[in-house]
């Protein structure tokens, strides 16, 4: 049953990879892919994080990828932050459909 279980959170996870992929490639500005990616990215990186949770041999193992997923969360949201800032002081100016 646990194995079935992270089994389909890593799914579920690379769904929303390859969601967040597809999304930077299709969305029509830099903003707006921005932000479907670190929110799928974000979100698929917890999914997986979880199912290999389920996997872990031992307590350590899960604190280890528990600090793993903060860390990756608090280096998504600068590189974020740094590329939106980055394209705002150099005219790139949001899609207006």
């Amino acid at each position: 049953m646990l194995a079935s279980l992270s089994v389909v959170l890593l799914l579920a996870g690379a769904a929303f990879f390859l969601g967040g992929s597809v999304g930077m490639l299709r969305f029509p500005d830099v903003y707006t892919r921005l932000h479907a990616l670190t929110k799928a990215d974000n979100l698929g990186l917890g999914l997986v994080v979880l199912g290999l949770m389920l996997q872990a041999e031992s307590l350590a193992a899960v604190g280890k990828l528990f600090v793993i997923w903060l860390l990756l969360l608090a280096a998504s949201a600068t590189a974020s932050q740094l590329v939106a800032s980055w394209a705002q002081e150099n005219g790139f100016a949001p899609w207006r459909g």
